[in-house]
């Protein structure tokens, strides 16, 4: 069934790429998908690599990834048992650098130098928004457009005015611009600058190669080529020697658990909570 006014395609991809927010965003996921980048591990020894998660609450995160396709469990024996990416996650990693360029350039600065992990999670939460994937699409598509004529295509069988709560807090997270009531919304710079995450998201949900977001029919811009910049989460902090580029999908990514947690202290803080990202 349609979720918004837009053409079919667009509808489908819209709620494709919403799909796939909602199977990494949630607290620890991208964690736990990072520390299953190597060989296949037993609970035990990815339990000792997510050691921040209380008693009881890994299996469940496990399982959830492993019903959306990501995690892949295997039984060897009774006493046996390893988790380890599918190939739908490995093809994933490669997306998670990117966040982090557009992150560096785009969100507000914190007091202290962020690991990339906390970068990636901080962007996925002004992603995952309610209809902020739709509300990004139709700002993309049309340039500029008013709340009422937005609202008839993001949200067609509800009130017109339901629009205005998701509007006021893309444009409090950076990602939309307006003069004022009554004005036109457009996408900021940093919503703008959002096309090949979401277009290679979109390949990524469709299937696809990883370099088809180029060829996207909204996000598909010369700049989604563009060679990516170290992946440091700090310019005056060397960057990790054993992080590598974005790959193709067909290769390995050489992730490192050291790495991608660098610059942590001690305990993971949580994503920042709703109502204002670093911009």
């Amino acid at each position: 069934m349609a979720i918004t006014a837009l053409p079919p395609d667009a509808d489908a991809d819209i709620a494709r790429v919403t799909e796939a927010l909602a199977m990494i965003t949630p607290r620890w996921n991208v964690r736990i998908l990072l520390a299953l980048s190597g060989p296949p591990l037993r609970y035990s020894e990815l339990a000792a690599k997510v050691s921040w998660l209380q008693s009881g609450q890994l299996h469940p995160k496990l399982k959830a990834l492993c019903d959306a396709g990501l995690v892949e469990r295997t039984e060897h024996t009774a006493r046996h048992v390893t988790y380890g990416h599918t190939e739908r996650a490995t093809a994933l990693l490669p997306i998670l650098p990117m966040i982090v360029t557009w992150a560096e350039d785009h969100l507000e600065k914190a007091d202290r130098p962020l690991p990339a992990i906390e970068q990636i999670e901080d962007s996925l939460t002004l992603l995952t928004r309610r209809h902020a994937a739709a509300i990004l699409w139709v700002l993309k598509s049309r340039k500029e457009v008013s709340g009422r004529v937005l609202a008839r295509i993001v949200m067609p069988s509800s009130d017109w005015t339901n629009i205005y709560p998701p509007l006021r807090q893309l444009v409090a997270d950076g990602l939309a611009d307006t003069e004022g009531n009554g004005q036109p919304y457009r996408l900021s710079a940093a919503g703008d600058a959002l096309g090949p995450v979401l277009g290679t998201l979109s390949a990524w949900s469709a299937g696809q190669p990883l370099d088809q977001a180029a060829r996207h029919p909204v996000w598909g811009q010369p700049q989604a080529k563009s060679a990516p910049r170290p992946w440091i989460s700090s310019q005056s902090r060397p960057a990790p020697a054993a992080l590598p580029p974005a790959r193709a999908v067909g290769s390995s990514p050489a992730w490192h658990h050291r790495d991608l947690f660098s610059h942590a202290a001690g305990r993971p803080t949580a994503a920042i909570p709703a109502g204002g990202p670093r911009r």
